[in-house]
């Protein structure tokens, strides 16, 4: 007689750290609802207690415009601003060795562990008229603190890291073969930064960008104490948020949030598509 096969021991599932995948999905979808979705509803729910005629006039005051105004434009020149300067402060902390490199490395990071108001306070200190830098400044005609340009200062300030942070990875996976084909085929050292340096950190420059003016324009604390809050030349947005609020004007305050909120997904889905066309040029070069 010929053997019988042997029935092959069954299969154990393999063992997970976590549990499986319907309570960790349920735990999921209950922490987000809790955390995210039901406060955002509830500011959407109240919105919509306005009539349209009542929203639009909340939200399209010649006040509140103005704060959109420098509120968006600040943010935007102080990415712009970071885009270059982050830049260079990455390829520096990448590219070269020098004495207390590591501490400006951990001093990038310092605006996301300094608490806004404490930063705020601390620029204020620095810029005004009667500050270590200020009372240079004000007699030549320039005004930092209380001030548009205290603002852009700000935001510089808090939004650095997310530039520096974005492209420094970049640099550091960069093909420094290819920089030194270009040199020994002649090129300068400004088309070797076009054509082969700028095409590989340009998503990671945008992303940067993105997320710096995110950051940017949703700032309250650091902003607040250096822009002096004068209605129609610098109150930012948040500030007109809170003026609503403590005036118990909710509907009008959650209208105007509800726009900010509006944006800040806009913002949300542009930093999503600039990281996955990042990820794509990635695994396309691999």
């Amino acid at each position: 007689m010929s053997p019988q096969p042997q029935a092959s021991p069954p299969k154990r599932a393999p063992k997970r750290v976590l549990p499986g995948f319907h309570l960790t999905l349920g735990y999921t979808l209950f922490y987000l609802s809790l955390i995210v979705l039901i406060p955002l509803s509830a500011l959407l729910f109240k919105t919509f207690t306005l009539t349209w005629v009542e929203f639009w006039s909340a939200v399209a005051s010649p006040r509140v415009l103005a704060s959109y105004r420098l509120t968006f434009g600040a943010s935007f020149l102080a990415a712009l601003f970071n885009v270059f300067f982050g830049l260079l402060l990455a390829w520096v902390l990448v590219r070269y060795e020098f004495p207390g490199k590591k501490i400006i490395d951990a001093l990038v990071d310092l605006p996301f562990a300094l608490p806004t108001a404490v930063a705020g306070i601390s620029l204020t200190a620095l810029l005004a008229g009667n500050g270590w830098i200020g009372q240079y400044l004000e007699p030549l005609g320039i005004q930092m603190a209380f001030h548009r340009n205290g603002i852009v200062i700000a935001l510089i300030f808090i939004s650095l890291p997310f530039v520096v942070r974005t492209v420094q990875p970049v640099l550091e996976d960069a093909e420094k073969e290819l920089e030194e084909a270009a040199t020994c085929l002649g090129a300068s050292r400004f088309q070797t930064f076009r054509h082969v340096i700028f095409p590989s950190v340009a998503p990671a420059l945008l992303t940067g960008f993105a997320m710096a003016f995110a950051r940017a324009v949703g700032e309250y604390g650091s902003v607040i104490f250096i822009a002096g809050n004068m209605p129609m030349i610098s109150e930012i947005t948040p500030l007109i948020i809170i003026g609503k609020l403590e005036q118990y004007d909710y509907a009008g305050a959650t209208a105007v949030a509800t726009v900010m909120l509006g944006i800040s997904f806009v913002l949300l889905l542009v930093i999503n598509g600039l990281q996955s066309w990042q990820r794509r040029r990635a695994g396309g070069k691999s």
